[in-house]
This record gives C-alpha cells, structure tokens and sequence, in this order.
C-alpha cells in the first residue's frame, strides 16, 4: 500500500524572467517527510524552482508565473494568502552561511519576535529546542550571547538552520547547503536533514550527485529548465528511464 502523502504540489509551471523562460510546464508532488533532491547542471532552474516553492522570486523585479503550487492543496500564490505566513511555513537555508550579526541567542530568537511572541521563558526553551534540533547545542550552549559570526562556516550554517525551525515551520527548503562547506561539516549538515525528516518536508537543491543519493528519498533532474525525470532516487541512480537522465549521471555533461 502506498503511504505518501503529497505535502507539496507544482502544476504546469511556467517561469519568465522578463521574457527570458526559465521553467517549462514542470509539475511534481513533494511527499511529506520525505527528502526531495533537485539535481542538474548549472543553470537548469533548480534555484528558480526551489524559490518558488516559499514565493522568494517574487521577490525579484519583473518575473511571471503560470501554472499552480499547492501547499496541502491551497494555492499558495492566491491574493488571498499572505506570503510572509507561507514563508514561515516553508523556510529556506541558502547555499551561504547569512547568520545576523547578533548573538548566537538573537539569531534563533529572531524569528519569534518578530512573530510578536514576547514571552521570554517561551523564547528561551525555543531557542534551546531549535539549537538541539539543529545538532548545535552542545557546541554553543556556553557561549549562546558571543557574536554568530564568530561561528565556523558549518556551525554558522547549522544556526541558520535552527533560526528556520524556531518558528516552526512546515517544510525545509535546503539550496545547495553545502557548497560553500569543508567535508566535515558536510557530513554533519547531511546527518542533520537525515533526522529532520522525522519532523519535517525537505527539498534539496544539490550539485552533488553522490549528495542526494546519500539523503534523499526522491530525485528531480531538471535541464534547461524541464523537469526530465522525477522518482524513488534509487531508481533514478540505478535505472534512469531517460537518455538525458543517464548521461548526466554518469558524468558525460554537466
């Protein structure tokens, strides 16, 4: 019996920056705890995509979309949905390291504030939730008021991680987390979203292949722009049902 349960949907997605297209009629289902990879080479639309899913690009002057994502099945692109709420519900870690430059305390708390929770005791314990969720709170819990930046490159990224799950979010949208990070912390950022998905929806942007065989349940491969082939990662590893899938894989592009 299949279990999955779709926590995400995309549509017929169409994308233009300016005229410029960047996605081309892609839809999928993002299954609830499980880990999703976006994988492909530079410039396929993985980073376009995966901003999609919390309404980052909009951000960006001068874009369209066509088509639909859902999030349990609401059009989270409807007037009548307040992007702020939805990017608390689906939050983002980005491929660089962007803790303020505040506290160690003040950058997991951050979020809470300014979500007008003004309970101190409340805050804390959260704080002190989050660091432990984020496998961080052994290595910061006697120095959680020095400056954030003071943090190694993989320690800051795992307090960024922990500001994301301060405000309890619904979804963790990873962009290549680990391009900027040495083997270890690698390892570490990798063991973390293994355990997150016990709690939480992941989607993936990675450039490295052995990456998301290692923690993803599903696989994406985007290439200019199209979503060529989605399934188990195993099978997409194991037995690509597309030429272009297998070519990639196996390292004759990209």
């Amino acid at each position: 019996m299949d279990r999955r349960i779709v926590k995400i949907e995309a549509r017929d997605i169409n994308f233009f920056y300016g005229s410029r297209q960047a996605l081309s009629s892609v839809s999928i289902e993002i299954y609830k705890n499980q880990v999703t990879a976006i994988i492909g080479p530079s410039g396929c639309g993985k980073s376009t995509f995966i901003r999609l899913l919390n309404r980052m690009n909009e951000l960006v002057p001068n874009t369209s979309l066509k088509g639909a994502i859902l999030l349990e099945e609401e059009d989270i692109f409807d007037p009548s949905v307040d992007p702020v709420e939805i990017r608390r519900r689906i939050g983002m870690v980005f491929q660089k390291p962007n803790p303020f430059p505040k506290s160690i305390f003040e950058n997991v708390s951050y979020g809470l504030k300014i979500n007008g929770i003004t309970d101190g005791n409340f805050i804390e314990k959260k704080v002190g939730e989050s660091l432990k969720k984020a496998a961080l709170w052994d290595e910061v819990k006697d120095r959680i008021h020095e400056n954030a930046l003071k943090l190694s490159g993989g320690q800051q990224q795992r307090l960024c991680i922990a500001r994301c799950l301060a405000v309890e979010p619904e979804v963790l949208l990873f962009d290549e987390p680990c391009a900027s990070l040495d083997p270890i912390s690698t390892s570490k950022i990798e063991e973390l979203i293994l355990e997150l998905k016990k709690y939480y929806t992941i989607v993936i942007v990675t450039h490295n292949m052995q990456q998301a065989a290692r923690v993803s349940d599903y696989t994406a491969f985007f290439l200019l722009g199209e979503l060529i082939e989605f399934g188990k990662t195993q099978d997409i590893f194991t037995a690509p049902k597309d030429k272009r899938t297998e070519d990639y894989i196996t390292g004759r592009f990209g």
